[in-house]
């Protein structure tokens, strides 16, 4: 066991932080990465129904995307042990380009399997056939000498049924054995092939977080289970909203998780938490945003979900930039029902508060906050005005109060 690298959660471009591990202290890889799939998502978060925004867009083609993920799958080689397995996930948008680029970085010799996904959901009309699959390309660093563990599937009742009784030769590991199949529990069960029947999270399930793209936990219980072992260090580079985080912990591995998404990072910090890892204890975080300057870098749909997350807020279910309400405080025993608007930008003037007012009174808020880095002469004045002859309470919140909690909210 690898006792020099621990748990950790990482914010950051994954190319420059994979940069900095240390060179083949990874057993396994897995990336789940952007799929060119030219969408942008809405995405409603947990139980809160919050709504988040992330993108999966590339200008330039295909050329820009596989010149994007080709140094960053060279840095996972460097960090990828002798005995490593790499696990890309993608689907049909690229997976051609990306099998070509990964043979040319692990050797064509080292591709191991064309893992097929196979999964129903409700199918749409088009003039092809239905699309119920993903792809997962298998490479190791070493074909002969990378970690893996045989898994195996039950027998199904109607063979267990016709050798019931009889003694079959079984071949496990190497080792050649003869046994009698009598039932599903003696039965040493057929080797997994490369062809993986497993459910979509469905809207029900308990590990569903609401994050468009998650994975089930399964999925990532059998890559982590076939080529690591107990003890081994499991990277994912990209890791969204922590599937391999939370299923690594659960299988007693150590762990690396890399996102650039600050919205990403919270909530695994939160996933990891139900699953009963605890921060500073199990595994350390590193950076979030800390600083004005890093949250003026940051995309407007991030810098808006960091506010709202240091509000304790929920998300507004318009999109960003609509002049409404970017989010809204529920009424409970210590806060009263407010709107809020978010601006990432200085000197925010009197238009602001006005067209704030308009979007309170359309919801029927009499309380509302406005988050900025900095606000104007007029402003001020605006909020002081409606407070006195009693039509609204305006709040206007600095960003730097809120990153270091100088004034709390009321």
């Amino acid at each position: 066991m690898n006792t020099e690298i621990k748990n950790k959660l990482i914010c950051g471009d994954n190319l420059e932080e994979l940069a900095k591990l240390p060179k083949e202290s990874v057993d396994l890889i897995y990336i789940d990465p952007p799929f060119f799939t030219h969408k942008q998502y809405e995405v409603v978060w947990g139980d809160e129904a919050e709504v988040r925004s992330f993108e999966d867009r590339w200008e330039g083609g295909i050329e820009n995307y596989i010149a994007w993920m080709k140094p960053r799958i060279e840095a996972m080689y460097e960090v990828l042990k002798h005995t490593g397995s790499f696990y890309l996930h993608c689907d049909w948008h690229a997976n051609a380009h990306l099998r070509i680029l990964c043979d040319g970085i692990f050797g064509g010799s080292n591709f191991r399997n064309e893992i097929i996904w196979h999964y129903q959901r409700w199918p749409a009309r088009q003039r092809n056939f239905q699309r119920m699959h993903d792809v997962i390309l298998f490479y190791s660093k070493n074909y002969r000498a990378n970690t893996f563990s045989v898994l195996l599937e039950p027998l199904s009742k109607g063979t267990l049924k016709r050798w019931r009784g009889k003694k079959s030769k079984v071949e496990y590991n190497g080792d050649v054995r003869f046994v009698t199949q009598m039932t599903e529990e003696d039965s040493p069960g057929r080797p997994m092939d490369d062809v993986w029947n497993i459910a979509v999270i469905n809207s029900q399930a308990k590990e569903r977080l609401g994050y468009p793209t998650q994975k089930p936990e399964v999925l990532l219980e059998r890559i982590i289970n076939a080529s690591s072992n107990e003890g081994d260090v499991v990277l994912d580079p990209f890791c969204g909203c922590g599937t391999t985080m939370a299923v690594a912990h659960k299988l007693g591995r150590r762990w690396i998780g890399i996102d650039i998404s600050p919205t990403a990072i919270k909530l695994v910090e939160q996933r990891l938490k139900r699953a009963g890892a605890e921060k500073d204890k199990d595994y350390i975080s590193i950076g979030s945003p800390k600083t004005i300057k890093e949250l003026k870098s940051l995309k407007p749909f991030e810098f808006q979900n960091w506010v709202v997350n240091e509000m304790n807020a929920r998300q507004s279910k318009k999109k960003v930039g609509d002049m409404g309400l970017d989010g809204h405080i529920p009424r409970d025993l210590f806060r009263e029902a407010a709107g809020i608007q978010i601006k990432q930008s200085e000197n925010v003037g009197r238009n602001v508060v006005d067209n704030f007012c308009h979007a309170l009174g359309r919801a029927k808020y009499k309380k509302g906050y406005i988050i900025a880095f900095s606000f104007g002469k007029g402003a001020y004045e605006e909020v002081a005005r409606l407070r006195n002859v009693g039509e609204l309470d305006i709040k206007l919140v600095k960003v730097e109060d809120l990153l270091y909690k100088k004034e709390p909210l009321g």
